[in-house]
């Protein structure tokens, strides 16, 4: 099977339960490309054009996405874990269930998104920018935080275990009772 696809013209193409292993598709025009079921496997999509592109059920695990444009793309059920999101263009993404734990996603601008429900577990979110995100319901268990901003973001509902609540920017953000009750003794504060 080819490997390179740098600088490869594949826009528009729909590709069903294929497999790329160690693939390379630096520059490669990938607008509006359809994956169903695909398994992308330590490929690096680097300064990669994917915008309106639609994933399902498809797994791009230790995938490097370092200064690509995945602006209006949809991930839905998808595995994304172990994968980097450096400098990358993320504006309109959608993310619709699906797991990014251990995913890179430091600096990263997410602010407004909807993760809700996404597993992200282990994920690097230091200095990102999760401002007004819907994270409700997500797994954010031994997540990367620091300075990361959520402000007005939405909480409610995420497991943030070892989640310090010092190291962020909280304004505005919803919450649960348990996560304030929780923040609250970070904080040293009697309850009851």
């Amino acid at each position: 099977m080819e490997t390179d696809y740098a600088d490869a013209d594949l826009r528009g193409q729909r590709w069903e339960r294929r497999t790329f292993e160690d693939c390379v598709f630096t520059d490669a025009a990938l607008d509006d490309l359809v994956t169903t079921g695909c398994t992308f496997t330590n490929c690096n999509f680097s300064r990669a054009d994917l915008p309106r592109s639609r994933h399902e059920h498809s797994a791009f695990v230790a995938c490097t996405f370092e200064q690509a444009s995945l602006t209006d793309a949809t991930f839905v059920g998808c595995k994304l874990n172990g994968s980097v999101f450096d400098h990358t263009r993320l504006r309109g993404l959608r993310i619709e269930g699906g797991d990014l734990s251990s995913a890179s996603l430091g600096g990263a601008n997410l602010a407004g998104l909807d993760l809700s429900g996404v597993r992200m577990a282990e994920t690097n979110l230091v200095e990102a920018n999760l401002r007004g995100a819907i994270l409700a319901g997500a797994d954010l268990r031994g997540a990367r935080f620091g300075p990361t901003d959520l402000r007005d973001a939405d909480l409610r509902g995420a497991r943030l275990d070892g989640f310090d609540p010092r190291r962020v920017d909280l304004r505005g953000a919803r919450i649960d009772i348990g996560q304030a009750v929780e923040f609250a003794r970070v904080f040293g504060v009697a309850i009851g």
